[in-house]
């Protein structure tokens, strides 16, 4: 199985502060990679590296074999990378399929000219987008939330909603920032479950994640950072008995 992304001796710095620190890892196709760490090890700072939000310093990041280093944003999601956020950010005031279908402008190819006279490949692009957003509200459980606004949803399904807009971009990678943040245990239980059925849909998927029961169970690969560097990487049986691994969560007697 080949790599569909790497990370290679990637480093930024804000100021005299060095967020992420020479960090190397590779993201196998079709595997779910967890990247964890305490608060503050950069984690986050390296998802947006990777997803245009900052530029490199130092080092390159690669994907599918073309360099996103230099890509804004939205050249990197139409590449096939999408991603949730730490703290949600949804369209609150619109409805649960808008949300989805604003996820899905990237991939529609109608100009302005069209639009406007609401040509009939215009209007045949429109009704193939409301349902690919359909099938992906299906896909996450929220099928019959479709009309409400999102500010109305529960917390939990706020989080499936981010995740269907994301996947109405149709990408090959996935990037989850914390998607089990403020959710009970069952909700946490079904993500899980829908983290796998991602995963037999055939997408990479990269985590962040603080419930370590969700991350040991999902993942089948560890990166752990500290302070910006990596100080571990490896299968979930092994970072968990990592010593230094477990003083950077608990520290030293």
């Amino acid at each position: 199985m080949s790599n569909l992304l790497e990370i290679c001796g990637v480093t930024k710095v804000f100021g005299g502060l060095t967020a992420v620190d020479n960090v190397s890892f590779d993201v196998r196709r079709g595997s779910i990679v967890g990247l964890i760490g305490p608060n503050g090890a950069g984690k986050t700072t390296v998802f947006n590296l990777i997803t245009g939000n900052y530029r490199c310093d130092r080092g390159e990041i690669v994907f599918d074999g073309q360099l996103l280093s230099r890509l804004p944003p939205h050249k990197i999601v139409y590449l096939g990378i999408a991603r949730t956020f730490q703290t949600i950010r949804l369209f609150q005031n619109m409805s649960v399929l808008e949300n989805v279908l604003a996820g899905r402008h990237c991939r529609m190819k109608a100009g302005l000219l069209a639009s406007m006279l609401h040509l009939p490949s215009e209007r045949k692009e429109e009704r193939e987008a409301l349902k690919f957003a359909l099938h992906e509200l299906e896909f996450v459980g929220l099928r019959e939330h479709a009309a409400q606004r999102a500010s109305s949803l529960s917390y939990g399904n706020q989080r499936l909603l981010e995740i269907a807009r994301a996947l109405a971009s149709e990408p090959r990678l996935l990037i989850l920032d914390e998607p089990a943040g403020g959710m009970n245990e069952q909700e946490t239980e079904e993500l899980m479950a829908l983290i796998k059925k991602l995963q037999s849909r055939g997408l990479t998927i990269i985590l962040i994640e603080h419930d370590m029961n969700l991350v040991m169970q999902a993942c089948e690969h560890l990166v752990v950072l500290e302070y910006g560097r990596k100080i571990a990487e490896g299968p979930p049986e092994e970072i968990q008995n990592n010593p230094k691994v477990i003083e950077a969560y608990l520290g030293v007697d």
